[in-house]
């Protein structure tokens, strides 16, 4: 299974739904919260090209934002995108 990176920030409802999803398909990820910590706001923001959160990589594929994480999981997507 690809590795699953998701910036968030604590009181984020986008964060959470978002990881509500992963958490209930028992999706391992690594959370990386940017709360108050400007330089890791400003790498996320560098590396995804928006400054909002959540953002989420399935491997090196950039997902976008929880709007796009569950399209592709509507789409069928996801789970392909997990196979390694």
């Amino acid at each position: 299974m690809k590795e699953v990176v998701i910036y968030t920030t604590r009181y984020c409802p986008f964060c959470v739904r978002a990881k509500y999803l992963l958490d209930n398909k028992n999706i391992p990820y690594t959370e990386i919260s940017v709360d108050g910590d400007q330089q890791l706001r400003a790498e996320m923001t560098a590396k995804a090209g928006s400054h909002t959160v959540p953002q989420i990589w399935v491997g090196e594929h950039h997902v976008g934002g929880c709007d796009e994480l569950m399209a592709i999981e509507r789409s069928g997507e996801l789970d392909e995108m997990l196979a390694d």
